[in-house]
């Protein structure tokens, strides 16, 4: 049954007469949601509805702002599996994962509520006599929340939960790839009672995402997706001094040290490499390992890799890529790969055998060793296709794992214990693992990268993290002395 979704203004779920289909990948004759065109009009009541409640919704108390976003969580655990199964057909990964992404979205969402009655800022002792110092936080204004397509729940609950608890109001723009997803989600909201214009979703393509954040009644940005995009984003909001929180790309690296566990390892390689069908920004696309165990560690990953099942989400591996512009991508890399004689171990061609041919399935690729320059292992390629790379000790594998333009996610297995707090002090990266995969980050921990990941926002718990990117801190002075004291000297003491 294909299900039509809705833009959802002012409280109201709203028709329109224009409309797109998305497609299930791994079935592309197979209609999963049909959504709305949004036009211009559609931005601007959407912004224009954040805009009239938001003080309204900031004056709220913290703590009641929380009880709706727990109210939330809760619904969203009810609906667990129903909403897996639909991100299932219409995103296309594997059913455990898409249990976990709306996992991952409930735990944000309790984490969040719990942070309503949080919020905390800080006391600090004043130079003068009976003066008190404190700063506390406050809501931003309308935020521009837009999404991409490969975590459909949990990108957007990472970023909603903590705007509106906060305090700030939303218009939410989720990627034309998962719109059912994205109104699923809304609909909870709705149900948990988040007061009309508080909370706004408006479909469609990139260019609506870019009518919202130019629109003069936004006054704040957060973007998941593309380097491209991203950079975009942060011209436009740099000119205008508009607050922006950007998470892009990753060219994420695993180092294999001569000492590791090969299994471990390999167990770790697997997960972090195909994923999500390599869907993932902190997916692993380069495994950096030491010569001593390269053989025996790219023997045991081939074997491993060639087991894995290729299909449908509901019962394979890897499920499809998620759309058509994706397997273009991957190919016109696995080309260049060919075209400059790289030896491909494994997988490097669409699966168009049986009921594959149906959908945007790509054979799990790994390639053996190519230049490190060559553009398979310095650019994001978002597929199943990951390099092995061979190094002589570990300093070179550091600098290999850091000559790249991006630096969200980086691992290494070692029994080391000197290597591994070295690497985790030396890779440049905003999340590293020691023994683990690059995939697995946990909502409680800031969320975020840098060099071309980002522009040094978190998304996510614990310091720095998303509290930071929907409040502004304000510092309070109050002076009960009864004179007017002029602070730094200014009374010659």
């Amino acid at each position: 049954m294909v299900f039509h979704c809705r833009n959802y203004i002012n409280g109201k779920w709203i028709h329109s007469q224009k409309t797109f289909r998305r497609e299930n990948p791994a079935r592309i004759n197979e209609t999963i949601s049909v959504a709305p065109v949004s036009s211009a009009s559609d931005v601007d009541a959407a912004v224009k509805a954040a805009h009239s409640v938001f003080s309204k919704w900031k004056a709220v108390s913290a703590p009641k702002r929380a009880e709706i976003m727990y109210t939330a969580a809760r619904l969203l655990e009810e609906r667990k599996n129903e909403l897996a199964h639909f991100m299932c057909k219409e995103m296309g990964k594997p059913i455990k994962e898409c249990l976990g992404d709306v996992q991952e979205g409930i735990d944000i969402g309790y984490y969040m509520a719990g942070e309503g009655r949080r919020l905390f800022g800080q006391t600090m002792p004043s130079e003068l006599p009976n003066k008190h110092i404190r700063t506390v936080r406050v809501s931003v204004g309308v935020f521009a929340l837009i999404t991409p397509w490969n975590f459909p729940v949990a990108i957007p609950c990472w970023k909603i939960f903590p705007a509106l608890v906060c305090g700030n109001t939303v218009v939410f723009k989720p990627s034309s790839f998962v719109p059912g997803c994205a109104t699923k989600l809304i609909e909870i909201f709705h149900d948990a009672g988040v007061p009309a214009g508080v909370l706004n979703l408006v479909h469609g393509s990139g260019g609506v995402g870019d009518a919202i954040v130019r629109h003069n009644g936004v006054t704040a940005v957060s973007f998941t997706g593309s380097v491209a995009v991203g950079k975009t984003i942060g011209e436009y909001c740099g000119k205008h001094l508009k607050k922006h929180s950007l998470e892009m790309g990753g060219k994420n690296v695993v180092i294999v040290m001569d000492d590791a566990d090969i299994e471990l390892a390999v167990d770790g390689c697997v997960w972090g490499a195909f994923g999500t069908t390599g869907q993932r920004c902190t997916a692993t696309s380069r495994i950096v390992v030491h010569a001593k165990v390269y053989d025996k560690f790219k023997r045991m990953f081939l074997s491993r890799t060639r087991k894995l099942r290729l299909g449908d989400g509901f019962k394979s591996d890897i499920g499809p890529l998620v759309n058509a512009e994706q397997v273009k991508k991957v190919e016109r890399y696995i080309g260049l790969a060919r075209k400059n004689n790289l030896h491909i171990l494994c997988g490097g061609k669409r699966a168009l055998s049986g009921v594959l041919k149906h959908g945007y399935f790509f054979g799990p690729t790994i390639i053996d060793n190519p230049p490190q320059t060559h553009s398979v292992c310095c650019e994001e390629i978002f597929g199943p296709i990951v390099v092995l790379l061979k190094v002589k000790s570990f300093d070179d594998a550091i600098a290999v794992a850091n000559n790249v333009d991006y630096g969200l996610s980086a691992a290494i297995f070692t029994n080391n214990v000197h290597l591994a707090h070295r690497a985790a002090e030396q890779l440049e990266a905003g999340i590293v693992y020691i023994n683990s995969a690059t995939i697995g980050a946990e909502i409680q921990a800031p969320f975020g990268g840098v060099k071309n990941t980002g522009n040094g926002h978190r998304e996510a718990g614990g310091m720095g993290g998303a509290i930071d990117t929907y409040t502004e801190m304000k510092v309070i002075n109050v002076d009960f002395s009864g004179r007017l004291q002029k602070a730094q000297g200014i009374d010659g003491k």
